[in-house]
């Protein structure tokens, strides 16, 4: 028999001790082999009181880990200033010198193309690159330096779930030059990103950190950059784009609601993603950023009832602030009704009297329908350029998750892809905000996914092309997307997708077909009309009449025309002398029969 102190030997040499019955069996194998780590201890029960003085640290092997910051800690429990290290602003952490090395460092790549895989590969403008997005940036900087007009990127989230590019910066120079940044021997370049690797954010900065700098060398002077970002790296994400932009070059921390609840699971349930958005030089943001166009509710505020020539307007406020009005702002007006008005307390008016005087003459000043109102300007909708970008989005305009996930299963035919899509509609405003359809603007997204940027660039463009016009939608995309293998249990594995990539591809392929299916319908619609003259008119109207009654018969054959009963119903028909309608048309077939 084994005796207790034999036990204790065996469990120091690290062996299990052979069990004296099931029970303790069960209990054995619930044994830690090795004694608790009194420094990690020490560390979580400083990190309770000064959470300030933890950070991340590298060890000499290369790894990182948390650890306690002495000259931080020093000054918690000093009431005088503790001497230390210079202090500057500054984002700093373990691996930073050796993203800024990759970002520099040249690669011995090239980029194939695959004639099999595409669509109009010697016409179209548009690219698809599969592989590694720090690669493909550093390959598109010779051809695309300073051409792209917008960036939009929706990196991986750093929740310790997801995954994230791994860029192996351990590597001294020598290495990582020889490397030239291939994959490992198992064939993988991407690490789980969990907080128990003592890694978290360090590894999440190190990843984004050399992308950016080099996305920013692409964008045009007059260029601007989405990002979306979640809660988790909102904040380091913000500073680090301020180094990499310049905080001048900053425009808007916009909050998209992305869900109409929150998660019951959550104490405080988030509803919203952050796009971050800068300009590349910050002088004229004008010029990278313009208006979005008015919304049907905005729209639907605009009237005339003074009956104006110009047409509809709506009246805005007069009044402004105080504090940077000059003398010229303080002044009495004369309502049409006799009664003298001065600006509101603490307000004067929004313009010079001067300038007031001008627009009354041009009947531009609106005083109420009786005359007695305080003052407001007439804003005509043939004038207007659109409307002030708000800074929150919400998702009756732009779209939901729900959308966009309904969206991807829809065009391509089985359920949810990603947890958290973005919609069409939201990367559409942003196009509209930084983009014109006929200045065959470039749109760059090198954390492609399921390409939704790449669909809503066609898609913009063909409403663009539904205006007849011949110098619109002409802006090009260039989708970069690692191929990453899709979860053998995800409905996309099952539909036969293996990797992202081949998601993106697929769905640009379905999109673009989609898009050109509705121009060919709108194509026919916009057939010129003539009218002519007597009895040729007559028949022209009749023969219509008879072609709306035979498409509302062909949807309902069982029942009868109520329009020309006696006429028989028929599937197939002709209208002789109609312009656009001189051959035969399948009703099942004609573009009026499907549901939209």
């Amino acid at each position: 028999m084994t005796t207790p102190a034999q036990n204790s030997d065996l469990l120091k040499l690290g062996r299990t001790p052979l069990p004296q019955n099931k029970f303790k069996l069960k209990n054995m194998q619930k044994l830690k082999l090795h004694s608790p780590d009194f420094t990690e201890g020490n560390i979580a029960k400083l990190a309770e009181l000064f959470p300030t003085c933890v950070t991340e640290t590298r060890e000499a092997d290369g790894t990182l880990k948390q650890a306690i910051d002495f000259d931080q800690l020093r000054q918690e429990l000093s009431t005088a200033v503790v001497e230390g290290p210079q202090e500057r602003y500054q984002l700093n952490w373990p691996g930073k010198r050796e993203a800024l090395l990759t970002a520099n460092a040249p690669i011995a790549k090239t980029l194939r193309p695959v004639r099999s895989e595409s669509v109009d590969f010697d016409s179209t403008q548009n690219l698809f690159i599969e592989g590694d997005n720090l690669d493909a940036l550093k390959l598109l900087q010779e051809t695309y330096l300073g051409k792209v007009k917008m960036i939009y990127i929706d990196p991986p989230y750093n929740t310790g779930k997801e995954f994230i590019y791994d860029d192996d910066f351990s590597e001294d120079t020598a290495s990582y030059f020889q490397r030239s940044n291939q994959k490992d021997e198992a064939g993988q370049r991407m690490v789980a990103n969990t907080e128990s690797n003592g890694r978290f954010h360090s590894d999440w900065l190190s990843m984004i950190y050399p992308r950016l700098k080099l996305a920013r060398n692409l964008l045009r002077d007059d260029g601007v950059i989405f990002i979306s970002i979640d809660d988790n790296e909102q904040a380091n994400l913000k500073r680090l784009c301020d180094e990499v932009f310049g905080e001048d070059n900053f425009l808007s921390n916009i909050c998209w609601k992305k869900r109409s609840s929150p998660d019951a699971r959550s104490t405080i349930g988030s509803i919203h993603d952050t796009i971050l958005c800068y300009v590349k030089y910050g002088d004229d943001p004008k010029k990278a950023i313009g208006k979005m166009p008015l919304s049907n509710k905005r729209r639907a505020s605009f009237t005339n009832p003074d009956k104006d020539p110009r047409g509809l307007w709506a009246s805005v406020d007069m009044t402004g602030m105080i504090g940077r009005a000059t003398k010229d702002q303080f002044f009495e007006v004369l309502l049409p009704s006799g009664r003298v008005v001065t600006p509101p307390e603490g307000r004067s008016w929004g313009l010079a009297e001067a300038t007031f005087k001008q627009l009354r003459s041009d009947n531009r000043i609106w005083f109420g329908l009786l005359g007695d109102n305080v003052p407001r300007i007439k804003n005509f909708l043939s004038e207007s350029d659109g409307q002030v970008v708000p800074s929150l989005w919400d998702m009756e305009d732009v779209g939901s998750n729900e959308e966009a996930s309904k969206q991807v299963s829809d065009l391509l035919a089985f359920p949810k892809v990603f947890d958290t899509p973005k919609p069409t509609r939201l990367i559409k405003r942003m196009l509209e905000l930084s983009t014109k359809a006929e200045n065959q603007d470039i749109i760059l997204d090198f954390f492609s996914g399921s390409a939704t940027t790449a669909h809503a660039v066609m898609q913009l463009n063909a409403e663009d092309a539904s205006t007849g016009s011949a110098q619109v939608g002409k802006r090009k995309f260039i989708m970069v997307q690692l191929p990453e293998a899709c979860d053998e249990k995800s409905e996309a594995y099952k539909a036969g997708y293996q990797t992202i990539s081949e998601i993106g591809k697929e769905r640009i392929r379905r999109a673009g077909q989609k898009n050109q299916a509705g121009q060919r319908r709108q194509r026919r619609h916009r057939q010129p009309r003539h009218r002519l003259p007597g009895a040729e008119n007559r028949q022209l109207q009749y023969e219509g009449r008879l072609l709306h009654a035979r498409r509302r018969a062909a949807k309902r054959p069982d029942r009868p025309c109520r329009q020309y009963p006696r006429r028989p119903q028929c599937r197939r028909f002709v209208v002789p002398g109609a312009a656009g309608f001189g051959r035969g048309f399948n009703a099942a077939d004609h573009p009026g029969n499907h549901r939209r």
